[in-house]
């Protein structure tokens, strides 16, 4: 079977997709962890709570790491479900979308050279 560099460039995407929503995700809840400090007393009469940003931030970290693995199945042309979960989750968080609606397509047209398993 002939490979093509569709899988290929699907994967760094999501693997890009991927870094770029760990590093938000690492920033942000590192960012709820400021809120235990000083600002406690403030925060806590504007209705927020000691983990005000670590809600948002978790799910990103998740997401980075699904696309990060999806990217790598990508690559290697295995486990296109996977490749293709990682994708989608390369859709978040949305200043990266074209880089998710990117490797979906590839990954879509290209599904046929993945090792069936």
């Amino acid at each position: 079977m002939e490979t093509t560099w569709k899988p290929t460039t699907a994967g760094i995407l999501s693997i890009v997709a991927g870094a770029l929503s760990l590093i938000k995700g690492i920033i942000v809840t590192s960012l709820g962890a400021a809120c235990i400090g000083p600002w406690t007393g403030y925060m806590g009469k504007t209705g927020m709570t000691e983990g005000c940003f670590g809600a948002i931030g978790i799910p990103l970290i998740v997401i980075g790491i699904v696309s990060v693995i999806g990217g790598i199945y990508a690559i290697r042309r295995r486990l296109w479900g996977l490749a293709l979960a990682g994708a989608i989750c390369a859709l978040f968080p949305p200043p990266v979308i074209v880089l998710g609606i990117l490797s979906i397509i590839f990954l879509a047209i290209s599904k046929k050279e993945f090792a069936q398993s």
